[in-house]
C-alpha cells in the first residue's frame, strides 16, 4: 500500500492540533493553580470538615505549579514556538527544576543558538544523573572536551557517598564513551568508531551503541558495515526510529526499494509526526514523485538531484551551521561545482582538510574541486592518491582517479587500479566503473563480466543495468546513442511544420 502526501499531511495537522489543545489544557491548569490560594485564604475561615470535603480543594493540592508550566513549555516547543516555551520555562525557580526540566531548557537554548546558557542546561543534567546520553551528546557537539565532561560525573558521586575514584574506575565504559562521542563531534571519525567497537565487546546487543556505530559508518561510507548495524538494531527493536532516516539514505544509495518501502511503511505505523519518518519519506517519494518529496523534506541532497543547487547550498549552509560535519562540507563542494562556483567549493573543501587532517574524504573533496578544471587536474591527482594511501579502501576516492585517468586517456592506468580493488574488495560501483572503462575501450566481453559481477552484487544497481543495456546493443552492432524507432517518429512528428500536417490530413 502507498501512502499518499495527503494522508501525511492529515497525520501532521492532527498532531499539531493535538499540541495545540493540550496546550489550551494546562494554560487553563495554571490558571486554576493561580485561583485557588484566593480560594483557600477564603475557606480558611470556613470548618475543616467542610473542607475536606471538597474535591476541588483535594485536587488543587495534588497540582504542582511547576509541572504545569513545564508542560505547557513542552507544548510551546512542539510547535516550535521556543521563544514561548523559554518564557515560560524560566518561570519556574533553578532550584525547582528537574533533570528533565533541566534538559528541555538545555535544548530550548539550543535550538535558539544560546549556546553557553545550553551548555551550563547540560553540564546540571549531567550533576544529577551521569547517564544521560543525549547531554554526552550535545556536550561533545558544543565543543566541550571529555576531560571537562568526565569531571562532571565526580561531581555526581559525592552525593551518592562513593569517593570519586571509586564512581569512575567502575563507570569506565562511560568515560569512553564520552571520548568517542567527543571523537565524532571533532570529525576524528576513525578514533570514534575504534572507541565504539571497544564499547560493543563489553556490550554486544547494546541499541544506542550499534546505532552510533552505525550512524558513523554511514558518514564516513562503510555503507555495507551501516545497513548491517541498521538491521540488527530493528530485530532488536522494530519500534525504534532514531537514525532510522539515515538508514533510508543506504538502502536508496544501494537500490534495495523493497527494504526501503518496508522501513517507511513500518515508521509510519509507530509514529508519522517525527522528522526521521518524514526524511525517510522523502528518500522514497524521490524516486516516485520529485516535487513531492521536496515538499516533505527539503534537504540539501533531494535539491542537487532536482538540479538546483543554488537552494542546495542554503539547505547544506543551515546543516553546516547547526553542526560542521563531513557530510555538510560535502553537501556545500558539490553544490557549489554544480553551478560553477569554484572559487567557494575550493574554500569549503581546503576548511574541512583544515577541520579533518586524517581524513580521506576530506582530501578527496579539495581533489574534487582541483579536478573539475582541466588545468587542475594534476593537482586532483596527487589529492586522490594522498587519499588512497591515508585510507587504501576508500572506494570513492578509487573511483575519482580512475574517472581521471579517463579522462585524460590514461585508460590502462585505470584500469589497472579498478583490477587492483575488485580483487580486494567486492564492490558493486567498482565493477560498474570497470566495466564502463572496458566499453570505452571497446573490450566488450570484460565489460559483459563486469557489469553481470555487479549485478551478481547488486540486482537493483540501476547503472549497472542501464549499462548492460547499452552494452548489449553494441555487442550487437547497434548504435547505442541511436534513438529507438518510437522516439524517431515522435521527433519527425513535432519537427513537421503546420502546412505540412495539413497537407497529411488532406
Amino acid at each position: 500500500m502507498d501512502i499518499s502526501k495527503d494522508q501525511i499531511a492529515t497525520l501532521l495537522d492532527h498532531d499539531l492540533h493535538a499540541s495545540a489543545q493540550m496546550l489550551h489544557t494546562y494554560k487553563q491548569a495554571l490558571q486554576y493553580c493561580k485561583i485557588i490560594p484566593k480560594q483557600n485564604s477564603t475557606s480558611a475561615r470556613t470548618s475543616l470538615s467542610s473542607r475536606s470535603s471538597s474535591p476541588s480543594s483535594f485536587n488543587a493540592s495534588a497540582i504542582n505549579e511547576n509541572e504545569v508550566k513545564f508542560k505547557i513549555a513542552s507544548c510551546h516547543s512542539s510547535l516550535n514556538e521556543t521563544r514561548l516555551a523559554l518564557a515560560e520555562m524560566e518561570g519556574i525557580p533553578s532550584k525547582a527544576r528537574t533533570l528533565q526540566m533541566s534538559l528541555l531548557m538545555a535544548k530550548l537554548f539550543r535550538n535558539s543558538r544560546h549556546n553557553r546558557y545550553a551548555i551550563a542546561c547540560y553540564r546540571e543534567c549531567l550533576r544529577n544523573c551521569p547517564y544521560v546520553m543525549e547531554a554526552i551528546i550535545a556536550l561533545a557537539e558544543l565543543g566541550v572536551a571529555a576531560k571537562d565532561i568526565i569531571s562532571l560525573f565526580s561531581q555526581t558521586s559525592y552525593k551518592s557517598g562513593r569517593t570519586p575514584f571509586e564512581h569512575i574506575d567502575s563507570n569506565r565504559w562511560l568515560q569512553r564513551y564520552v571520548e568517542a562521542q567527543c571523537c565524532v563531534a571533532s570529525n576524528d571519525y576513525k578514533g570514534g568508531l575504534e572507541l565504539f567497537a571497544e564499547l560493543l565487546q563489553r556490550f554486544p546487543s547494546n541499541i544506542h551503541i550499534l546505532l552510533e556505530t552505525a550512524k558513523v559508518e554511514a558518514i564516513i561510507g562503510k555503507s555495507d558495515e551501516a545497513i548491517v548495524n541498521f538491521e540488527k538494531v530493528r530485530s532488536l527493536d522494530p519500534f525504534l526510529i532514531t537514525y532510522m532516516d539515515e538508514y533510508a539514505i543506504l538502502l536508496k544509495g544501494k537500490s534495495d526499494y523493497t527494504k526501503l518501502n518496508k522501513l517507511v511503511h513500518d515508521l509510519l505505523s509507530i509514529d508519522p509526526t517525527r522528522p526521521e519518518v518524514f526524511v525517510a519519506l522523502s528518500v522514497l517519494w524521490e524516486r516516485k514523485d520529485e516535487r513531492g518529496a521536496l515538499s516533505y523534506a527539503e534537504k540539501g541532497n533531494i535539491l542537487l538531484s532536482l538540479k538546483r543547487p543554488e537552494v542546495a547550498v542554503i539547505a547544506f549552509r543551515g546543516a553546516h551551521d547547526l553542526r560542521a560535519d563531513l557530510r555538510s562540507y560535502q553537501g556545500l563542494v558539490h553544490s557549489y561545482l554544480a553551478f560553477s562556483k569554484t572559487k567557494e567549493a575550493l574554500h569549503a573543501a581546503r576548511e574541512a582538510m583544515k577541520a579533518m587532517p586524517q581524513s580521506a574524504k576530506a582530501l578527496k573533496l579539495v581533489g574534487d574541486v582541483h579536478a573539475s578544471n582541466s588545468s587542475g587536474r594534476e593537482k586532483a591527482k596527487k589529492f586522490y592518491e594522498s587519499a588512497l594511501r591515508l585510507e587504501p579502501g576508500y572506494f570513492g576516492a578509487a573511483l575519482a582517479l580512475a574517472e581521471l585517468h579517463c579522462v585524460e586517456g590514461r585508460n590502462g592506468d585505470a584500469v589497472s587500479l579498478l583490477e587492483r580493488y575488485v580483487k580486494d574488495w567486492a564492490d558493486d560501483s567498482l565493477h560498474v566503473k570497470l566495466a564502463q572503462v572496458y566499453a570505452a575501450t571497446n573490450a566488450l566481453q570484460e565489460a559483459l563480466s563486469h557489469y553481470q559481477a555487479a549485478l551478481r552484487l547488486n540486482p537493483q544497481n540501476e547503472a549497472a543495468k542501464k549499462g548492460l543495456e547499452r552494452l548489449e546493443k553494441q555487442m550487437k552492432g547497434v548504435d547505442p546513442d541511436a534513438p529507438e524507432e518510437d522516439e524517431e517518429n515522435e521527433v519527425e512528428d513535432a519537427d513537421e511544420e503546420p502546412d505540412e500536417i495539413e497537407l497529411l490530413r488532406e
